[in-house]
């Protein structure tokens, strides 16, 4: 058994950055309430510039420009299907590929607030063509992306077609408004439920490993996995078939799990241009899930793992206490 000094070690050398630790998960669902800090949560969750906001604005320039209105999906044809799915591909293309140039290709932000020392595994044998980027980028357009269109044409088609509650901000401002908060809230809960799921060993033997070959993540990483994990982790999103919302919240609900995956495992703490930090980017809480297995399943929106006992928070006696599935990195 590896004694206490030897994980001490090996934890040490594991990160070439960790951030302030230990982790902390959102006081929102806490006992007795903390007002101060849930405030302080929800604000640094949305300002000054953050993920959040980002896919935000997005999703209502999307919803505004891009996507069909309910006429023209009435209207039946595939052009509009078609037009999501141009859509889902540019985003991810952009997204995942411009970070990965950034970061990794050219190597801009050289290795400035980087969780791990090298991406080590991206010419393993275990990858689809012997190569972590390559096989990420399979599985994330080949898989992900049309999976995401054909759910997402389905909840604007059971919305367009009267199936789907539609509320207008203009009927009901305060419930329209309020679902933006709730949105994280639900992805937090449906992600642990499901990742959860995804490591019982016939699920996880079947589809889960696919994504789990990545140790060492990258901008393609987060959403390389198994075409039957992308159907159920991109299915939660049929919740809003029975609450009552608008497409817009469907798409930031997409565009915060599935968008928000491409961040999350970009590897990096924050996004520098030139000597500033833009914003925060990476997330290590998630990190750490990959590099010991059993621990961290949700995200710290919610807070699952806290309530569990699966949540390491990134110290040294948090990793005494989780029980790695596989050999720490050197």
């Amino acid at each position: 058994m590896m004694s206490d000094d030897s994980v001490n070690i090996k934890q040490d050398r594991m990160w070439h950055f960790r951030p302030s630790v230990p982790l902390s998960v959102s006081p929102y669902f806490q006992w007795p309430p903390q007002p101060e800090a849930i405030a302080g949560w929800f604000a640094r969750s949305w300002l000054p510039l953050t993920e959040r906001l980002i896919f935000f604005v997005l999703a209502w320039a999307s919803w505004m420009f891009i996507v069909p209105d309910a006429e023209t999906i009435r209207a039946g044809g595939i052009g509009w299907i078609a037009t999501l799915y141009l859509k889902n591909l540019s985003l991810m293309t952009i997204l995942a590929g411009g970070l990965h140039l950034y970061l990794y290709r050219y190597s801009l932000q050289s290795k400035q607030l980087k969780f791990d020392r090298g991406m080590a595994n991206r010419d393993a044998a275990r990858f689809t063509f012997g190569n972590q980027v390559k096989d990420n980028i399979f599985w994330t357009l080949a898989s992900g992306v049309s999976i995401w269109t054909a759910i997402e044409a389905s909840l604007f088609a059971l919305h367009a077609h009267g199936i789907a509650t539609t509320i207008s901000f203009a009927a009901n401002p305060v419930w329209f408004i309020a679902l933006f908060v709730i949105v994280p809230w639900l992805n937090s809960l449906w992600f642990y439920l499901i990742h959860r799921a995804l490591h019982w060993p016939p699920l996880y033997r079947l589809a889960h490993h696919v994504h789990h070959r990545n140790v060492s993540v990258g901008p393609w990483s987060g959403n390389a996995m198994h075409p039957l994990e992308h159907v159920i982790w991109m299915s939660g999103a049929f919740i809003y078939t029975v609450i009552a919302c608008n497409p817009v919240h469907v798409i930031f609900s997409q565009y915060l799990s599935i968008l928000g995956a491409v961040t999350s495992h970009s590897g990096y703490e924050g996004l520098v241009i030139g000597k500033t930090r833009v914003m925060r980017m990476g997330d290590f809480f998630h990190q750490l899930h990959h590099r010991f297995y059993e621990c961290n399943y949700g995200t710290s929106e919610v807070g699952c793992d806290d309530w569990a006992g699966s949540f390491h928070d990134g110290t040294e006696e948090g990793a005494k206490q989780i029980r790695p599935q596989t050999k720490l990195a050197k």
